[in-house]
């Protein structure tokens, strides 16, 4: 019985192992918590994508108030999942209500002004049309989400895939 044990432990270790580089596990509540598999293609508008944050001090403080975790990315950060939702030609504005993207309004993207520690966040307002190698990257999902609203328009290059959700709850 024991020896069974021992050997479906193996199997598991080895089986999670062997997906690593085809899944990704988001623990965070910008999307739903779960398992989502890596798209190995280039990343599109309206794509869920991971991706790594770049070294700013946006970031630096992020991370020591918790809204990123520690992780494998330069740096020390975790990645982050987000959406595209705007890149190449598109006008992007960040205002009080929220940010519209080519004129529209994107649901839950109203900045909060204090985090729940009632710490000031960050401000972004201005509007810009966004350049060849320029994303916005968005929780849709999560009004709370540290994303866009507070960092702003990222270059492209800071995506590692887009993402597709395997297993949510």
């Amino acid at each position: 019985m024991i020896r069974r044990i021992a050997i479906g432990i193996v199997v598991l270790f080895a089986l999670m192992v062997a997906t690593i580089p085809f899944v990704t596990v988001n623990y965070t509540t910008s999307y739903p918590v779960g398992i989502y598999y890596n798209l190995y293609r280039d990343a599109h508008k309206g794509d869920l994508v991971a991706f790594c944050p770049p070294d700013n001090e946006i970031f630096q403080e992020a991370l020591e108030r918790g809204y990123l975790a520690e992780g494998f990315c330069p740096q020390g950060y975790g990645f982050l999942i987000k959406k595209i939702l705007a890149a190449k030609k598109d006008e992007v504005e960040f205002t009080p209500d929220g940010i519209f993207v080519n004129g529209v309004l994107i649901e839950n993207t109203a900045p909060k002004l204090v985090d729940s520690k009632c710490r000031p966040m960050p401000n972004v307002a201005g509007k810009y049309t966004l350049g060849e190698n320029e994303v916005l990257l968005l929780s849709d999902y999560n009004p709370w989400s540290f994303d866009a609203r507070y960092f702003g328009i990222l270059d492209r290059t800071v995506i590692m895939h887009p993402i597709k959700p395997l297993v949510t709850w």
